[in-house]
């Protein structure tokens, strides 16, 4: 089963549970899917969305809503940053599992030794690589402090 057709199904289970926070938040991840399926369509090619694409719309959802929680949170609003970090907890549920730093630190290391880089000049080759391999597996942000401490100053 894709993750489109778990997240279709996951509603359908919602619905008939009468969750209706849980059904709203797929709701607005497939009306996500649909709109990058228009996009696509608009420039002619297939519609049809990859597993690629959709971890990178639900990735995209995600982060989405924890900068609104922390900015929600940074203006006193308790309530809003609850309900978006409600959010949150039911879109990572359909993420794959995220890298731990360590994790992350090891597969650094290894792109480090493999590319030869050794220092900063090195930065944008061994980020854009680490980016590609490590792509919905690990935040971009927690990537780049790392090869950043690694390649020095």
């Amino acid at each position: 089963m894709t993750l489109v057709e778990q997240i279709n199904s996951d509603l359908k289970e919602f619905l008939k549970a009468g969750k209706s926070f849980e059904a709203g938040v797929l709701r607005m991840i497939i009306a996500s899917f649909k709109n990058k399926e228009i996009e696509k369509r608009g420039n002619g090619q297939d519609i049809n969305l990859s597993q690629e694409e959709v971890i990178d719309i639900l990735a995209k959802e995600y982060k989405k809503r924890k900068e609104a929680m922390e900015i929600y949170t940074g203006a006193g609003r308790a309530n809003l940053a609850e309900k978006e970090k409600q959010e949150t907890e039911i879109i990572k549920n359909y993420l794959p599992e995220q890298m731990s730093a360590p994790e992350i630190e090891k597969s650094v290391m290894e792109i480090i030794e493999k590319l030869g880089a050794s220092g900063q000049k090195d930065f944008g080759k061994v980020m854009g690589q680490a980016v590609k391999e490590l792509k919905g597996k690990a935040d971009s942000a927690v990537i780049s402090e790392i090869v950043k401490t690694k390649l020095g100053n």
